[in-house]
């Protein structure tokens, strides 16, 4: 049962409704995700906002989810595990590169790049050394697909503690993930 109940998008008024019609329009629905984050319309507003901005940036869907799976591996995320296994299917990533990205393991260079960076940047709280950067540096990434790798990474990073205190119901096919310790 979730901490944070979702809205009912057949009950809200205002703000919110747009919203979450905008939402429902663009995802083709509306998960338990966005109707927990429209508890608060400003924090659905936000999400909404960087989440179209950084769909528009230099990653492809696919790579964008393989990112959001190395986050939410580091973050033990089941919501997120499962909701961007799902969409990085639909995207065309096979199961097993999805299931690869999860452990920070993809076999194509440039998303093994992109999420050994993501992991670094979670595992570190982004206190990189010179040496991590120069790292994805050689791997091929530029400083503009640093910086929006390191944007995909804060976004990941909302929405896995948002699910872990809301405690969301996963409302895609499940994917499991290893629970790290915690604080």
């Amino acid at each position: 049962m979730p901490r944070i109940q979702p809205v009912n998008p057949a009950q809200v008024q205002g703000k919110t409704k747009d919203l979450l019609e905008a939402a429902r329009k663009a995802l083709g629905g509306t998960p338990n995700l966005i109707t927990t984050l429209a508890q608060s319309p400003a924090a659905l507003e936000g999400y909404l906002g960087f989440a179209g901005a950084l769909a528009a940036g230099q990653f492809r869907v696919g790579l964008r989810e393989q990112v959001a799976l190395a986050v939410a591996g580091v973050n033990s995320c089941e919501y997120c595990a499962s909701a961007h296994t799902a969409i990085g299917s639909g995207a065309g990533v096979s199961k097993e590169e999805l299931a690869r990205a999860l452990d920070g393991e993809p076999s194509d260079p440039k998303a093994a790049a992109a999420v050994r960076l993501a992991r670094l940047i979670t595992e570190k709280r982004g206190l990189l050394s010179d040496a991590d950067i120069q790292a994805a540096r050689q791997s091929g990434l530029d400083d503009g697909q640093i910086v929006e790798i390191v944007a995909h990474t804060a976004l990941s990073i909302f929405t896995n503690y948002l699910n872990h205190v809301a405690q969301t119901v996963v409302d895609f096919p499940r994917v499991e993930v290893r629970q790290h310790a915690t604080a």
